[in-house]
C-alpha cells in the first residue's frame, strides 16, 4: 500500500537525487519558474510500506477563469510525470488511482500527465527506457484517463546517447550531415557560449524564426526570466554561431540529472549556405559531453511522420544528427469534474486560438521593426 507524501522543494529534491528518469520539466528549478506565471507547485512522494520512494511527481496548480464565462477554475498538471518504474504495473496502478484521489481533493477539474512512456524507440538498447506504451495505455483507460485534447509538449522526441566517443558520433550521423559540419568550420563559422547580455539577440533570431517558419512564441520576457534562472544555476548555456562576427543562429541548451536538451533554436536569414546550424548541434553534443551529459534530448518530432507534416523538415534534420527517434503516449487528462471539463475543452480552444492570432501580430511588429 502506497503512502503519500507532500513535501517541500528542498525534501523533494534530496529525495529524488541521481534519479536518471527526472525530466528538466520535473525539476524544483522548472516549478519555481512556473510560479512566475500563476503555477504553485505541489511536491508528492509515494513511498512503499517501509518507507523506501516508490516514485514522485511536481504538480502545478493553477487558479484562472474560464474565458467569457468568468467562472473560476482549478486544474492541475504534472509535466513529463510522474516519475516512477512505469513497467511496476501494481505501482502504476496504486499511482494512477492517487492522483485521481489528489485532484478530487484538490477540488480541481482536471489533473493532466505526460509521462516520459513510449510506445516505440529505435535503438532501444542504447537508453536506460523500455518501450511500454501499450501497457500503460490500458491502465490509464482502466482508470478513466483520456487522451488529452491539449497536448502542451511534444508527444515524440528524438534521442542521442552521448556515451560513446566523439568520432563515433560523427560516424553515426548521415554523411550530408557531416558535411554541413565540416563546411561550416571550414567557411569559418564560430560557435561561442552567450552571455546573459545575448539573450536580447536569441530572443530577436527566435523571433525571426518564429515567422519564418509560422509558430507562436511568448513575449521576451518569459524566455529572458527563465533562460537568466537557469542561467544561474548551470542549468543552461546559449550557443550562438557567427561569421566575421556577425550572428547567423543560436540555440539554448537545457541541463539537468545526466541529460541535455535542445528546447530553443533560432537562426536567422544570413548565409543559411553556410550551414550554421549542424555546427551548432555539433558543438551542443560536444559541450553536454563535457559537463557529462549521457543523453540528448532534441525535443520535438511530428506526431505522424509523413512529408506533408510542417515538422517533417525538422524530422530530416534531427535524424541526420544520428537521433533516434522515440514515440510516446502523449498527455492524458483525468476529469475530476465531466461537466466544467467538458466546457473547458470546448471554450480554451477557440480561446487559445484568438490568442494565437494576436500573438502572431505581435511577432510580425516585433520581426518587422527590428
Amino acid at each position: 500500500m502506497l503512502k503519500r507524501e507532500i513535501c517541500s522543494a528542498k525534501q523533494w529534491d534530496a529525495a529524488m537525487m541521481g534519479s536518471t528518469r527526472r525530466h528538466i520539466l520535473q525539476s524544483t528549478q522548472w516549478a519555481s519558474f512556473k510560479g512566475r506565471t500563476g503555477w504553485q507547485a505541489h511536491y508528492i512522494l509515494w513511498r512503499g510500506e517501509n518507507g523506501q520512494r516508490m516514485g514522485g511527481a511536481s504538480v502545478l496548480e493553477k487558479v484562472s477563469f474560464l474565458p467569457l464565462f468568468k467562472i473560476p477554475i482549478r486544474i492541475l498538471y504534472a509535466p513529463r510525470g510522474p516519475v516512477l518504474d512505469w513497467a511496476n504495473t501494481a505501482l502504476v496502478d496504486e499511482v494512477l488511482s492517487d492522483l485521481t484521489l489528489f485532484a478530487r481533493e484538490q477540488g480541481a477539474i482536471f489533473i493532466k500527465i505526460d509521462p516520459e512512456v513510449f510506445h516505440s524507440m529505435e535503438n532501444e538498447d542504447s537508453f536506460q527506457y523500455q518501450a511500454m506504451g501499450r501497457q500503460v495505455k490500458q491502465q490509464l483507460i482502466r482508470h478513466q484517463w483520456q487522451i488529452s485534447l491539449d497536448q502542451i509538449q511534444f508527444r515524440n522526441t528524438f534521442w542521442l546517447s552521448l556515451a560513446v566517443e566523439e568520432a563515433q558520433l560523427l560516424a553515426e550521423m548521415k554523411q550530408k550531415t557531416r558535411y554541413n559540419i565540416r563546411l561550416a568550420e571550414k567557411k569559418g563559422v564560430i560557435v561561442r557560449q552567450a552571455a546573459k547580455e545575448d539573450f536580447h539577440l536569441l530572443y530577436q533570431m527566435y523571433a525571426e524564426t518564429a515567422e519564418r517558419d509560422h509558430f507562436i512564441i511568448r513575449p521576451e520576457t518569459y524566455y529572458t526570466y527563465l533562460w537568466t534562472q537557469l542561467m544561474d544555476q548551470q542549468m543552461a548555456v546559449g550557443l550562438i554561431a557567427e561569421f566575421e562576427g556577425k550572428p547567423l543562429a543560436g540555440l539554448v541548451l537545457f541541463l539537468y540529472e545526466n541529460r541535455s536538451w535542445y528546447f530553443y533554436g533560432m537562426s536567422t536569414e544570413r548565409h543559411r549556405n553556410l550551414m550554421p546550424t549542424y555546427l551548432l548541434q555539433w558543438e551542443a553534443m560536444k559541450l553536454s559531453k563535457q559537463l557529462g551529459c549521457t543523453l540528448y534530448d532534441l525535443w520535438g518530432a511530428p506526431d505522424e511522420i509523413t512529408s506533408e507534416d510542417s515538422m517533417f523538415g525538422v524530422f530530416r534534420f534531427k535524424q541526420g544528427l544520428g537521433a533516434s527517434l522515440v514515440q510516446g503516449i502523449g498527455a492524458w487528462d483525468y476529469a475530476a469534474k465531466p461537466f466544467f471539463y467538458r466546457l473547458y475543452s470546448i471554450v480554451l480552444p477557440q480561446f487559445l486560438n484568438l490568442l494565437r492570432r494576436m500573438r502572431r501580430s505581435a511577432i510580425h511588429r516585433e520581426v518587422t521593426d527590428q
